[in-house]
């Protein structure tokens, strides 16, 4: 299926005859930096994807593949991204000190296990991200852009957890330790990294700070729901002082987004039908 992808990404063009129009230049100046914040994420997905490949195909080459398609999807949207930015009027732009921060300690992890999980998060989060702002998005072409971005997440989380159980099946307990205070360290960074990006791109998302951290939480928090022994247990104290409650998830009735199943309903993108949050 991801060879199948691959062979069809040339047919997907992004619609970009119409200019878009902002209110003011803080608006426009926010939209270049939501954009940015994704462009640099597939950049760095794209990076750790190509280098986990190498690694993988010396004792898995079929996994080893799979990582390398899926980082080529991860590239296919960066070169998206560069282009939409330069239909706004913008271009790719240095990271602010946070965001680079974060991506330049994902880009100093060596573990596999450790690669492949902040991997997960991220993708997890950029969903989140995307969905949230087709709300308030009505150019057809930001639509467009966010639709493709939130389409293929839904196909890149579960396969992220795929490769994570392969990988944790060569990982050792004192891996598995280090992987769960990780994903402790990671999960916590992220309920607060909207206190950086929301004043650089609310002006463009609408999306509000709290807003974004509580979402933010619940759809890490349901990634191992379904599993009745998970690993990977998110921090519900936390949580629940940000309003979200274990028992609202479960209630909730989210589909179990890492299961085999939702990868094989989102692996045709014809098939993928995107919603806002």
């Amino acid at each position: 299926m991801l060879r199948r992808r691959r062979a069809r990404m040339a047919d997907e063009k992004l619609e970009l005859t119409d200019p878009v129009h902002f209110a003011n230049a803080e608006q426009h100046r926010a939209a270049i930096k939501f954009f940015n914040a994704a462009f640099r994420a597939e950049q760095s997905g794209l990076r750790q994807a190509h280098d986990l490949a190498d690694e993988v195909a010396t004792w898995d080459p079929e996994l080893g593949e799979v990582l390398r398609l899926y980082g080529d999807e991860e590239g296919w949207h960066q070169s998206l991204l560069e282009e939409f930015l330069a239909h706004l009027g913008g271009n790719v732009m240095p990271m602010g000190r946070v965001t680079s921060l974060l991506f330049r300690l994902y880009a100093r992890a060596e573990r596999m296990e450790t690669i492949v999980l902040t991997n997960l998060m991220f993708e997890t989060i950029g969903s989140t991200t995307y969905r949230l702002a087709l709300r308030r998005a009505r150019h057809p072409a930001v639509r467009q852009m966010l639709t493709i971005l939130t389409r293929d997440e839904s196909f890149h989380v579960p396969l992220n957890v795929h490769f994570l159980e392969h990988v944790l099946e060569r990982s050792s307990r004192l891996d598995r330790w280090r992987l769960v205070v990780l994903h402790r360290l990671v999960f916590a960074s992220l309920l607060a990294l909207p206190l950086a990006s929301r004043p650089k791109s609310r002006a463009f998302d609408g999306i509000g700070t709290l807003e974004l951290s509580r979402a933010y939480g619940a759809h890490l928090a349901a990634l191992f729901n379904h599993d009745p022994k998970p690993l990977l247990r998110p921090p519900w104290l936390l949580l629940k002082l940000l309003g979200v409650h274990r028992s609202d998830i479960e209630r909730s009735g989210k589909e179990v987004v890492t299961s085999v199943e939702a990868a094989e309903r989102s692996a045709n993108r014809d098939d993928v039908r995107v919603t806002a949050l």
